[in-house]
């Protein structure tokens, strides 16, 4: 199967569960739509983003997306504008979009703040789904954004948990890792990351126990 119709199955996939298990889900493919319409320069990252690197889609609750700082006012407003249920609670790194009667999260808008999601969109991987285009994150920058809130001491364990299985599927489902570009991302979560992240990725290509 090509890797275009890969991340287009997955997208397709993990909406289709996501829409079983959570009835006021916003569906992917129409935050897209509007960030395109407003001419956002966006990538699709968590579950829905990183699901046909994985090969194994999954459900969520939630839309999350890294915008560009010069276009973040306007994809809030044109969110806002396209599903008006939706109310922004606005926090250091992220803009979050809460449903005004579930208080779901139902899209998460990630700002561009953090080192690591500075670069965001200068690694990419172009996906057309429905005659849409966006970007999802490429390969690396996938891996980088699983280990960054796997090691960190502040995320709750369960969550951290999950991180790191994804990070385990992310590495067992693709051989061809760039390991001195992977090095690169993971020196931006904390100077040392570089290294860490390429031993984490020999220790699961080795079937070692990663140790969090």
């Amino acid at each position: 199967m090509l890797l275009q119709d890969v991340h287009t199955r997955s997208i397709a996939t993990s909406t289709g569960l996501s829409q079983y298990y959570t009835p006021n889900m916003i569906v992917p493919l129409d935050v897209i739509r509007v960030l395109n319409a407003a001419t956002v320069r966006f990538m699709l990252v968590g579950a829905h983003g990183v699901g046909g690197w994985m090969k194994k889609p999954r459900a969520t609750e939630d839309v999350d997306i890294v915008v560009a700082a010069r276009g973040l006012k306007r994809a809030i407003q044109a969110l806002i504008a396209a599903f008006p249920q939706l109310d922004p609670e606005d926090h250091e790194v992220v803009v979050r979009l809460r449903d005004r009667v579930t208080s779901d999260v139902l899209i998460d808008v990630i700002k561009p703040t953090q080192p690591l999601f500075r670069v965001a969109l200068k690694h990419t991987h172009a996906v057309e789904s429905e005659g849409h285009p966006f970007l999802i994150p490429s390969l690396e920058m996938a891996l980088a954004m699983k280990f960054a809130p796997m090691i960190s001491l502040n995320r709750a364990e369960e969550k951290r948990l999950q991180d790191a299985h994804d990070f385990i599927r992310l590495i067992k489902a693709n051989e061809a890792i760039d390991l001195s570009k992977l090095a690169e991302l993971g020196q931006l979560v904390y100077n040392g990351g570089g290294a860490e992240i390429v031993q984490k990725v020999r220790q699961v290509r080795a079937g070692e126990k990663l140790i969090l």
